[in-house]
């Protein structure tokens, strides 16, 4: 059955994750289309979005956009004022969950599990150490794991070099590394899908492990005790609802399930923009509880609101 809704996709942007967001934009302006969405159109994000979405007037906007700009409330605020309903979450949601010490108090209080940090800026978290090793660094407000490094033991002073994706952010955030596995978890409105096992090629899931072609192996259900799939998938519908979160969300975690190892399993942050390629992780989520990447994007454009 045809639709004639305009819908608009938001893909490319201005962020450090363009490419990424160009491939998710594609993809889920394929799967509109063959779900029976006759008036597609695919719109790589500039400046001028304000402009050009009064000009092509969408009765609804698929945001594929990633990372700043697109991920952390600015769009959806354009959006809000022209009143054009929109996926995923909105303005405060996706606020907070970018700016992860915020996220990460708004996680403290309600009550779920963190790795100890401190926020700092990318010149002192250069120059010595302020917690011990071994400990992950990252900017506060980047997603996709760009500029993401984990100090070890032995490593004197941070760094092997500052990155840019730093410099950029300026602030930092330093958490104690968890060992173990890394898991991630779906969420549509209130519901978890599944319990996923990302395996990466690369020493740690980072930028080339989750988008390089071979750079990770994904395992859904993931192979853990039934007891930690069922805590995961509860702690990720809390984040998503202590958020305020709406659509879907993705809760990355790690569980320390190391010989000797504390067996605890800590939330990470949670993507309010989920990578959307047929092959990323919500979409396998949902094809393995039967649900075909066009019914999870037609799912999407349904749940589409400007309310908030």
């Amino acid at each position: 059955m045809s639709d004639a809704r305009h819908i608009v996709v938001l893909k490319g942007g201005l962020s450090t994750e363009r490419e990424v967001s160009l491939n998710s934009g594609a993809a889920c302006a394929r799967a509109l289309r063959n779900a029976g969405f006759d008036r597609v159109t695919e719109l790589d994000v500039g400046a001028d979005v304000a402009l050009r979405l009064a000009e092509l007037k969408p009765d609804v906007v698929f945001n594929a956009l990633h990372g700043r700009f697109g991920e952390d409330g600015c769009v959806q605020g354009i959006l809000e004022l022209m009143r054009i309903p929109y996926t995923h979450s909105g303005v405060r949601a996706s606020a907070i969950a970018m700016d992860k010490p915020a996220a990460k108090v708004v996680f403290a209080a309600a009550g779920l599990p963190l790795a100890e940090g401190v926020e700092t800026t990318a010149g002192e978290a250069a120059e010595r150490h302020l917690m011990p090793p071994p400990y992950v660094v990252k900017p506060t407000n980047e997603g996709s794991s760009v500029g993401v490094h984990i100090v070890r033991p032995g490593d004197n002073r941070y760094p092997r070099g500052l990155t840019e994706s730093w410099e950029a952010a300026k602030a930092v955030l330093l958490e104690r590394f968890i060992p173990g596995r890394e898991l991630t978890v779906a969420v549509m409105h209130d519901r978890a899908l599944a319990v996923t096992e990302i395996l990466p090629a690369t020493e740690f899931y980072d930028y080339e492990a989750k988008y390089a072609a071979g750079g990770s192996r994904h395992v859904v259900p993931a192979a853990i005790p039934d007891a930690v799939t069922e805590k995961a998938k509860a702690l990720a519908v809390a984040a998503h609802r202590a958020l305020g979160c709406r659509g879907v969300s993705r809760s990355d975690f790690r569980y320390d399930d190391t010989p000797g190892g504390t067996g605890e399993l800590i939330i990470l942050e949670v993507n309010t923009q989920p990578g959307m390629t047929a092959t990323s992780l919500v979409p396998e989520q949902a094809a393995h509880l039967g649900m075909s990447f066009e019914a999870l994007v037609t799912w999407m454009v349904e749940d589409a609101s400007c309310d908030r």
